[in-house]
């Protein structure tokens, strides 16, 4: 079992040339005792943005605070505070802060791939 708060996990910058004013915690992994999925919290800063990429697995994903946009596929959709996105394997995907505030999110992967 496991019970903490988000701001106990140190977060890991991402800033480069792919990835923009982002910061990735692990909430609960394999070294939790987590044998079927990954949770992790990521928080882009106002311009900042994930890499588009896409891989074999799939994302499931709570917007919890700030407005942006989610590529998916083909084209942006607008989030905010409330929206849920699923974002099946093998799809071109990215997100990127659109608002004046931090962009926060929770996201959910299955077990066995690569957590932060």
């Amino acid at each position: 079992m496991k019970l903490m708060h988000y701001t106990d996990e140190t977060p890991k910058r991402i800033d480069n040339e792919v990835a923009k004013g982002v910061s990735a915690r692990l909430l609960i992994g394999k070294n939790d005792g987590a044998d079927h999925f990954c949770m992790r919290l990521f928080q882009l800063d106002p311009g900042g943005h994930t890499p588009l990429h896409r891989h074999e697995w799939e994302h499931e994903i709570f917007f919890h605070q700030g407005e942006g946009e989610i590529f998916l596929g083909d084209a942006w959709k607008k989030v905010n505070e409330g929206t849920a996105a699923f974002v099946p394997g093998h799809l071109d995907h990215q997100i990127r802060n659109t608002g004046d505030g931090v962009l926060s999110f929770v996201c959910l992967i299955p077990s066995g791939y690569p957590e932060l």
